[in-house]
């Protein structure tokens, strides 16, 4: 549907170019749920204004279902109108003197389609409908609480029935409960209509909960590209790995090696002991400095210390935090903090001497010398 072949962006400053985008490709593929995902000034905005045509790319082509709408070779840049696209913006760009139904209408009497006034009416009634906002077709656009203006700019983007639709941190203006609803509400009614979907976040949870597939985006470049269960249990790099959700990290050298029959693991020399770890980077060798990452869930609490001494790591409980369904513990081991998440049953509290175990197909190691070209945050 999205084809996006070595796209680059490079914007003139005062103080010389910046290129927001280096030559990135992907693929969004029919019914598909497509997010870029990362951190502020990563490119992932300019990349979907690009596929827009609100920005003129500098270098590369983008094809949508089948079409291209732009190509640097050769001089095609089809204008916004005539890419067949919908698109939310974080502001949901509502027309305040305009009522609800002449919000949403906006694309067919003003746009390319030419409608008629019952087409109009029947297609404006239809997408209120499928954003359960019948009712209030003539109520004027202040008068709409922000998630109902969400609702409306997305009806208004869904009713032209675009080829590809875009989302540009759409639930960013949103207090943290609303948020929750209207991103369940958004993948079940994108989901449901079977929308080919370009969106654009850095939240997390938004990225992981409701997309097909996830490329992570860095200094313009993607830097992973995957499911949400790749991008979270099995990321590419120390980056990823440290972007996607909340991480400890242990430095240490590569000691040791073993082969299984389906995975790579290590032994580490760390300040806190030795640390047997997931090897996925297969350029890691003997003496290299690495760096495991281990996700506060996957550290167990015990009272004791079990049989089995693999990753097991005597500490003492500094700081406890109730979150209702579970507590998230500060633990020092030799003088590192590690963050724990631990049920909240299991009455833990400040002061307590514990031990810490984690499997080693959970704690990923990755190069350290990555660590020092990127921010991993």
């Amino acid at each position: 549907m999205l084809k996006v072949d070595f796209l680059r962006k490079i914007f003139g400053t005062d103080k010389g170019s910046v290129e927001a985008v280096r030559g990135i490709s992907f693929e969004v593929k029919e019914r598909e749920f497509y997010t870029l995902l990362g951190p502020s000034g990563c490119g992932k905005t300019t990349t979907l204004n690009c596929v827009a045509g609100l920005e003129t790319p500098t270098e590369g082509e983008i094809q949508i279902g089948g079409v291209t709408v732009y190509s640097s070779k050769s001089g095609i840049n089809v204008p916004i109108q005539k890419r067949n696209i919908g698109m939310v913006f974080q502001s949901y760009a509502i027309w305040p003197h305009m009522t609800v139904f002449d919000n949403v209408a906006f694309p067919l009497v003003h746009g390319m389609r030419n409608a008629s006034k019952s087409e109009v009416k029947d297609r404006v009634e239809k997408a209120l409908t499928l954003v359960r906002l019948n009712g209030l077709e003539r109520r004027p656009a202040p008068l709409l609480s922000g998630g109902q203006q969400q609702r409306v700019a997305l009806a208004r983007a869904l009713v032209a029935e675009p080829k590809l639709l875009l989302l540009d941190e759409p639930l960013s203006n949103l207090d943290a409960k609303l948020r929750e609803e209207m991103r369940l509400e958004l993948a079940r009614l994108i989901e449901q209509r079977g929308i080919t979907t370009l969106y654009v976040t850095h939240d997390q949870v938004e990225a992981l909960s409701m997309s097909s597939r996830i490329a992570v985006m860095s200094e313009g470049e993607i830097e992973q590209e995957g499911t949400p269960y790749e991008i979270y249990h099995r990321p590419a790099n120390l980056f990823t790995a440290s972007f996607i959700g909340k991480v400890n990290l242990v430095k240490g050298k590569l000691v040791a090696m073993e082969e299984t029959r389906t995975e790579r693991l290590g032994c580490l020399k760390t300040d806190i002991g030795t640390v047997k770890c997931l090897l996925l980077q297969g350029d890691q060798s003997y003496g290299d400095s690495v760096i495991a990452v281990i996700r506060p869930e996957n550290i167990k609490i015990q009272q004791n210390c079990g049989s089995d001494s693999d990753n097991m790591f005597e500490g003492s409980v500094e700081f406890t935090s109730f979150q209702g369904d579970s507590i998230v513990c500060q633990v020092r081991v030799a003088g590192q903090i590690f963050h724990v998440n631990a049920a909240a049953a299991g009455g833990v509290k400040a002061g307590d001497r514990i031990y810490l175990s984690f499997n080693p197909e959970q704690c990923i190691a990755f190069s350290w010398q990555e660590s020092r070209q990127k921010s991993v945050g």
